[in-house]
C-alpha cells in the first residue's frame, strides 16, 4: 500500500467499500443503439402521408410553433423574411439546434427561407 492510500485510508478517504451483494444487473438489457436509429425509430412512417408546414414567424417566441411541429415528425418550411435581421438570426440559430439535436437536417432554400427536415426525410436536388 502507498503512502498516499495509507493517509488517505487513515483520514476515511480510502475508496468505496468492497461489497459481497450483487448489484442485480441480471435484470438489465442493453437497449443502446446510435442516435440515427433513435430518430428513425421516432418518426418512422405510421401509415399517413408526410406533411409539409409552412411557417412564417413574426417574433422569436414563435419557434415553440416551428419545434413543436418539427418534434412531430413534420418538415418545417421557416419563412424569417417578415423578422428584423437580429430575430431572424436567432430563429435560424435556434431551428440549426433543433435539427442538430434531433438528427435532422437545415437547408436554405431561398433567401431568408429554411427547410427543417427531420432524419427520416430525405432532400435531394435534381
Amino acid at each position: 500500500m502507498g503512502a498516499v492510500r495509507k493517509v488517505a485510508s487513515y483520514l476515511g478517504l480510502s475508496g468505496a467499500e468492497q461489497y459481497d451483494e450483487d448489484y442485480g444487473d441480471d435484470d438489465y438489457t442493453d437497449d443502446w443503439m446510435p442516435a440515427a436509429e433513435r430518430a428513425a425509430k421516432r418518426w418512422q412512417n405510421s401509415g399517413e402521408p408526410a406533411r409539409i408546414v409552412m411557417v412564417r414567424p413574426r417574433k422569436y417566441d414563435d419557434a415553440l410553433t416551428i419545434g413543436r411541429h418539427f418534434r412531430e415528425g413534420h418538415t418545417v418550411v421557416m419563412d424569417v423574411v417578415g423578422m428584423s435581421t437580429a430575430e431572424a438570426t436567432r430563429m435560424v440559430d435556434f431551428a440549426a439546434g433543433l435539427a442538430y439535436g434531433c438528427e435532422g437536417r437545415i437547408e436554405r432554400i431561398a433567401d431568408k427561407v429554411f427547410l427543417i427536415t427531420p432524419a427520416s426525410v430525405e432532400v435531394s436536388q435534381a
